[in-house]
């Protein structure tokens, strides 16, 4: 008999495109700066954590909520990486990034961003019909932040606004429609205060692209202020930051742990601006990644206790 199991006939990928597909996940994950979802995530979670005493939530709306912020993630970035391919491969600082190095293709990065946008409408049908509603609007900010910074220096503000939607959704995503007006104060208080938090820390890494923006007509506030009043700026924001936590604890009617975290949180920010100064810009990638992850990942370990 000539009949044979197909299984027989299967041949293993070969070494090379194995060792091709791991990069270009690596590509992927870098075109997405896959580890700066330390900033969103936490507070998406200390959103839930908050919400929890009068409304806990099971396993399936958790993972529902990851699966949201995933699609978010990357479609925004995916998005961002399309709007801005032009002038990253212009900017010495993003040349070296995937898109202008052609590791990754235009379309392959239109396709992430439509897969991914379906995937958080998806993911907010499963949460409840006001997320699955919200899903559009919340897709039209996270992109529109991507062209912000070609007429308004402003776009600080723009991009921290797109990072709020992750606890105020969370939030609705645990609560669905609220029965009074005073189920929304605690997440449109913490929503405030990542959109202060996110624009002073993204102050601080625009500083990184001061000469490119001014040379190419970009916006941001150092460029329309300057650096030393940029700076500045972003303390005000991070001092704002502050006490938009401090109001949502009162909200949340929290507890020692909760305060003695917005203790904590509050000398990291400080410290974060004794890092940058207008003659002294060396460190900004530290006070950028490693103190504001400190931030988030501590505020959501307060609202644990």
């Amino acid at each position: 008999m000539n009949f044979q199991f197909s299984i027989f006939n299967f041949q293993f990928p070969s070494q090379s495109k194995i060792q091709n597909l791991k990069s270009k996940i690596i590509d992927y994950g870098r075109l997405i700066r896959f580890s700066h979802t330390v900033f969103a995530l936490p507070f998406a979670l200390a959103s839930v954590a908050l919400a929890w005493p009068a409304h806990p939530v099971g396993l399936r709306t958790l993972i529902w909520i990851l699966v949201a912020m995933v699609g978010a993630r990357s479609a925004a970035m995916g998005f961002n990486r399309l709007a801005d391919r032009k002038l990253d491969a212009l900017n010495p600082r993003t040349l070296p990034w995937e898109l202008p190095q052609g590791k990754v293709k235009v379309w392959e990065v239109s396709l992430l961003t439509g897969l991914s946008s379906l995937l958080l409408v998806y993911a907010a049908y499963q949460l409840n019909p006001l997320c699955f509603a919200l899903s559009p609007l919340a897709l039209a900010i996270i992109f529109f932040y991507s062209l912000t910074k070609r007429f308004t220096w402003a776009s600080h503000l723009f991009l921290g606004l797109a990072l709020s939607l992750a606890p105020m959704g969370a939030w609705l995503a645990v609560i669905g429609v609220p029965s009074t007006m005073e189920e929304l104060l605690t997440p449109f208080l913490l929503g405030a205060a990542v959109i202060f938090w996110l624009a002073g820390f993204d102050v601080i890494y625009s500083l990184q692209d001061y000469d490119f923006d001014r040379s190419h007509g970009l916006f941001s506030i150092p460029v329309r202020f300057g650096v030393a009043w940029g700076l500045r700026l972003s303390s005000l924001f991070h001092f704002f930051t502050v006490i938009f936590l401090f109001l949502v604890g009162i909200s949340a009617g929290s507890g020692v742990i909760y305060w003695s975290g917005i203790a904590a949180i509050s000398l990291i920010l400080f410290w974060e601006h004794r890092l940058v100064k207008p003659d002294d810009l060396s460190r900004i990638n530290r006070a950028f990644f490693d103190f504001n992850a400190y931030v988030s990942v501590g505020y959501f370990l307060t609202t644990l206790g």
